[in-house]
């Protein structure tokens, strides 16, 4: 990756893991479906305008809508007023890559690496080890909510796969169109129409803030680059680039709220995200160590 594309890309995992201390921000009054369904609609509503549909079947973009709405967002922002700490979220969520493992292995029967299991094995004992070191930044309310948000990561990246698009962005624009009113109706069905009347109550600037920086930076801006570099790198160059995005969270969230982690959290997030890094990173067939080898010897 060329030096320029490296430091655009560290930047959008500073966003993105910041992302967490913006949600925290803005949903201490307003329900956090209807502050994520406020991020969605200002993030479609003047950019799809200009961008024309992607060439798949209206459901996939419905199903896309839905799930990354209510079901990754919807619940990684509800966690956090569940009592799990914004960068404990961002730790957590990135639990996605076991749950797409597991769901390789137990439904279409994908070969595991040692080293894939080796991951695995790390990230469920740092997920034990975060949960029994808690401060009380973790709850089982909101640990429920954020592995609901990262099985949700895992089925929409199977709805976009099976989608078969090839336009990354335009398919994420026009499938968040129909992510705000889901997330509206399921919080009305929940908590009545009063819902919304107070959540225009209560609106205030740190408010807005939190929803324009979700909207705008982290979705539109954060989004269209990470889509230009999967077109132009391989997945196992940026994919670890995204284990950047919980130690942006951490730290943003020790300097904004003083969310500290125990000795022992600090020792399982280390873990945890190893464990993860084993997953998404792809296995060194040893043909390649047999090819240095040879060239070695021709040297």
């Amino acid at each position: 990756m060329v030096r320029s594309d490296l430091f655009l890309a560290v930047f959008v995992m500073a966003v993105w893991g910041f992302n967490f201390s913006m949600i925290k921000l803005g949903i201490t009054e307003v329900h956090p479906l209807l502050i994520t369904a406020a991020r969605f609609s200002l993030a479609v509503i003047p950019v799809i305008f200009f961008i024309p549909r992607p060439k798949v079947a209206w459901r996939y973009l419905l199903f896309y809508g839905l799930v990354f709405g209510t079901g990754v967002w919807g619940m990684a922002s509800w966690s956090i007023t569940a009592g799990l700490s914004s960068g404990m979220s961002s730790v957590l969520l990135s639990s996605n890559a076991l749950i797409s493992m597991a769901v390789g292995v137990f439904l279409h029967n994908e070969y595991v690496s040692k080293q894939k299991l080796v991951g695995a094995i790390s990230v469920l004992m740092a997920l034990l080890a975060l949960i029994l070191a808690t401060n009380g930044n973790i709850t089982p309310l909101g640990l429920i909510f954020i592995l609901i948000s990262a099985s949700c990561w895992t089925l929409m990246g199977m709805i976009v796969k099976a989608s078969k698009c090839t336009q990354a962005f335009a398919f994420n624009v026009w499938g968040i169109l129909f992510a705000p009113i889901p997330l509206v109706l399921f919080a009305i069905s929940i908590y009545g129409p009063s819902i919304v009347t107070k959540a225009i109550e209560v609106w205030d600037f740190n408010t807005s803030i939190a929803v324009l920086f979700q909207a705008y930076p982290t979705t539109l801006f954060g989004y269209w680059v990470w889509n230009r570099l999967l077109i132009r790198y391989p997945l196992s160059t940026t994919a670890p680039l995204t284990l950047l995005v919980p130690v942006f969270a951490l730290a943003s969230g020790y300097f904004m709220y003083d969310e500290a982690l125990t000795v022992e959290q600090l020792i399982a997030c280390a873990l945890f995200l190893v464990g993860i890094g084993l997953i998404v990173k792809p296995r060194v067939s040893s043909g390649f160590f047999n090819t240095l080898t040879l060239r070695k010897k021709e040297i």
